[in-house]
């Protein structure tokens, strides 16, 4: 696995695949070796640390319990032989998914993919087999990240080149030497637009390898990670518009050079701004992965991850509207057709999927907005902090990085404290839900990843719509009407069960 440029990785999925084989005969041959003792081994089998269930030979398993001090930390517990190979088991099939990744340079591809690979919580092994370890004067060449390139073959550059939609001029000349950028006076510019693709100076480079060994730690690690990042990743953004502002200003005819400079700018602002909201997404769903969020909570955090989700949809929107100018640029259409100007009007299927998870958002934050001002239980005061102060909790590293603009606490007691059941019966976000997942479905025919997603999403819909409908039409009158939340469709969007006491 660890040959350079992924070059090893087919042969790896050979000896993972003879290494289950031989973890599947050891485990069949448990019965074999208790049945070679004619006494009968005292307790669960399942708790022994030999297949046969006796002590093993040779070896005493309490050794590190007498030699540990009686402080923290605590001596180790040895697993047992039947939870062992279980973990193998697992590591191996997650180091197969590794093995199984198609190297797609594409950085939205990439993402995905160690996001989805982070939902099968992956143990240590196969996760830092994904990263570039860095010791004193030692760089342990790993899977994403070798040589300061992608796999070790894409500069990253180029990666960025491609997913930011950048014009085909930038590959042509070096971008550094071009009066206009050298004009700007301005170090940050110098770094971002470093095209020479050679190690991991540039600051493009660093970003994104940083993102991705943050996308490899464990939940909890990465939460705090992607939260202190997201920082970084305003500040660019802040001083490249400055500086774009200050170059170009309201100048609306230039030379061709300018033109080109000037579309690069745009497209970088973009992208940058996209993969700043992409990261903010993240974290706020690992809340509800690490469990952080409580029930009386989940309105606020509904209406951010709203607010977020906006945000994020329109630049992905326009992200594919500079790509599909860009492509079709560098096709040189003439002229087209009816039927590819009604394509172009339609709505991308990646927009569509975001706006389903809008609405399920919004849907939420009405209903537990509605649930709180007319039912006083799920109005309950906490004896320790305050509505704000849990608010500020939650989102100071967002708001820190002012991540969306103009979102405060003022602002969403605003949006949520005229929400009512006569106003939530006025529309049911969650028929929008519905109806956007089961039409994009079709879309997504060869992903079988998001359309497990559309599923799931598709059933939240349909049960959050009828309770709504009950929680409208009996909440106010009906006291024994039990309301609660669990996440047995989706892992971030709550289902709502409504009972009767």
């Amino acid at each position: 696995m660890k040959r350079p440029q992924g070059r090893g990785l087919e042969s790896a999925r050979k000896h993972i695949a003879s290494c289950l084989t031989e973890l599947e005969s050891i485990l069949k041959s448990a019965d074999f070796l208790r049945s070679c003792f004619d006494e009968s081994c005292e307790g669960d089998i399942d708790d022994k640390t030999t297949a046969s269930g006796f002590e093993p030979i040779g070896f005493d398993a309490m050794l590190n319990s007498r030699l540990s001090a009686p402080t923290p930390p605590r001596a180790i517990k040895i697993l047992s032989w039947k939870k062992a190979v279980e973990y193998f088991v697992k590591l191996l099939h997650d180091l197969d998914v590794i093995c199984s990744y198609s190297l797609d340079p594409h950085l939205e591809s990439l993402l995905r993919f160690v996001v989805q690979f982070q939902k099968s919580q992956p143990d240590l092994v196969a996760r830092s087999h994904l990263q570039i370890l860095n010791h004193v004067n030692i760089v342990e060449q790993l899977l994403l990240v070798q040589d300061g390139k992608l796999y070790g073959r894409d500069p990253f550059f180029a990666v960025i080149n491609k997913a930011a939609a950048l014009p085909e001029a930038t590959k042509n000349h070096d971008i550094q030497k071009n009066e206009s950028f050298l004009q700007l006076g301005m170090v940050v510019i110098a770094n971002f637009l470093n095209s020479d693709g050679v190690g991991d100076s540039s600051l493009p480079n660093k970003l994104v390898m940083n993102l991705l060994k943050i996308l490899c730690t464990n939940a909890a690690w990465q939460r705090r990670k992607l939260g202190k990042f997201l920082q970084d990743w305003r500040v660019i953004y802040v001083q490249l518009e400055l500086a774009f502002r200050n170059e170009y200003g309201e100048v609306s005819s230039s030379s061709n050079d300018e033109n080109t400079c000037m579309k690069i700018f745009q497209h970088i602002l973009l992208w940058v701004e996209e993969q700043t909201y992409w990261i903010a997404f993240r974290f706020l769903i690992l809340g509800f992965e690490l469990e952080l969020y409580s029930t009386g909570e989940y309105c606020m955090v509904y209406w951010y991850l709203y607010a977020v989700l906006i945000k994020l949809t329109e630049k992905t929107h326009l992200m594919m509207a500079v790509s599909h100018d860009t492509a079709k640029r560098k096709g040189k259409k003439k002229k087209d057709s009816p039927k590819d100007l009604a394509r172009e009007s339609r709505i991308p299927p990646a927009v569509l999927f975001l706006q389903c998870y809008i609405c399920l958002a919004e849907g939420l934050t009405m209903m537990l907005a509605a649930l709180r001002n007319e039912i006083p239980v799920f109005h309950s005061p906490s004896p320790f902090n305050t509505e704000h102060e849990k608010f500020v909790q939650h989102f100071e590293l967002l708001q820190r990085a002012c991540i969306p603009d103009h979102v405060s606490y003022p602002s969403y007691k605003e949006s949520t404290t005229h929400a009512r059941f006569s106003t939530l019966a006025m529309y049911n976000y969650f028929k929008d839900a519905q109806r956007i997942a089961k039409e994009v479905k079709s879309s997504f025919s060869n992903d079988p990843e998001r359309l497990a997603e559309l599923r799931k999403l598709e059933q939240v819909a349909e049960h959050n719509s009828v309770a709504q409908n009950i929680i409208c039409r009996l909440g106010a009158l009906d006291p024994s009407l039990k309301v609660s939340f669990e996440f047995s469709h989706h892992p971030f969007f709550a289902t709502v069960v409504v009972k009767r006491s």
